[in-house]
């Protein structure tokens, strides 16, 4: 299948609507989608990121800590999933509290 080209209008359009905030678009015209519609729903279906084997070294309380609260010894998934979350509310946010080893 490919993809057709945007038109130089369309790609104009697109980066108007790309600068806007979410409550200054006007959805009028798009329905909401009823609740039943997202009941088996799945999420990151598609998208998996690469994982990379690491070693590092982590204090026992922390990794005790996580797996209590691990389901299904998944305690390493908690791990990213919480350094992912970190990272995020990290984005665009200056170096802080970050130390540099001489």
């Amino acid at each position: 299948m490919s993809r057709k080209e945007l038109s130089r209008s369309e790609l104009d359009q697109l980066a108007k609507l790309a600068k806007l905030r979410d409550d200054q678009i006007d959805t009028n015209d798009i329905p909401e989608a009823p609740a039943e519609n997202w009941m088996q729903a799945r999420r990151g279906g598609f998208y998996r990121p690469r994982k990379q084997a690491v070693t590092i070294r982590l204090d026992a309380d922390v990794v005790a800590w996580f797996k209590e609260r691990a389901d299904n010894g998944g305690y390493q998934t908690a791990i990213n999933r919480a350094l992912r979350r970190y990272v995020a509310a990290m984005e665009g946010q200056p170096n802080r509290g970050t130390r540099r080893r001489g």
